[in-house]
């Protein structure tokens, strides 16, 4: 297994988990989560999002061609079309998702929906889980899972910590616009590289 390619897997995975999201999805809920709210939400929606990005990376290729005969291109294309939404909402709108939502929710069921599925597993995310499980195999996607979902709920724990310091220093807004950004470019990325595959593939 190549470590450096993990890491720079790893990386990617991450910006498109987007950690951001989670604290101010956190950090909004009303009434405020206490510390063990809070860490009770984080592990059990980081388990159901692994779990759940786990059986989309060892199964979707074989899903996605054998029963529903579609190609990793149409994947790439579809997912970034959905996720450069998601960003760009963020760069306009200041926000991933609807804050005040959060209050509909009861604590306990809110770590599987919508945090687990879809904030932390989403579109993108399940995208990249399947492509990087064809590109490099299924230990491979396994460690970067696993090691990204471990990051992004290691941030979700300290989300008080972390949201009181950014309001301090104003950098909520701007933190917001920029993941926005690096999530929309991602994106754009995953989109071109769809149509390119189609176009090779297509018949000459």
């Amino acid at each position: 297994m190549d470590i450096a390619q993990v890491f720079k897997d790893t990386l990617y995975f991450l910006a498109i988990l987007n950690p951001a999201s989670k604290i101010l999805f956190l950090s909004a809920y009303q009434p405020p989560l206490s510390f063990s709210q809070n860490f009770a939400l984080s592990w059990r929606s980081s388990i159901a999002a692994f779990l759940i990005l786990l059986v989309f990376a060892l199964s979707g290729n074989f899903v996605l061609q054998e029963v529903f005969r579609i190609d990793m291109y149409s994947l790439r294309v579809c997912g970034g079309l959905i996720l450069f939404f998601t960003g760009w909402h963020a760069i306009r709108e200041g926000r991933f998702t609807d804050e005040r939502t959060t209050s509909k929710f009861d604590v306990t069921e809110v770590s599987i929906i919508p945090l687990a599925a879809p904030l932390i597993t989403g579109p993108g995310t399940i995208t990249i889980a399947i492509t990087i499980a064809g590109e490099h195999g299924h230990l491979h996607v396994f460690v970067v899972t696993l090691v990204a979902v471990l990051i992004n709920f290691l941030l979700m724990t300290i989300t008080p910590v972390l949201h009181k310091g950014l309001q301090r220093m104003h950098l909520i807004g701007p933190l917001i616009r920029i993941t926005g950004l690096i999530v929309a470019s991602v994106a754009i990325q995953m989109f071109l590289t769809g149509l390119a595959e189609w176009l090779a593939n297509l018949p000459r």
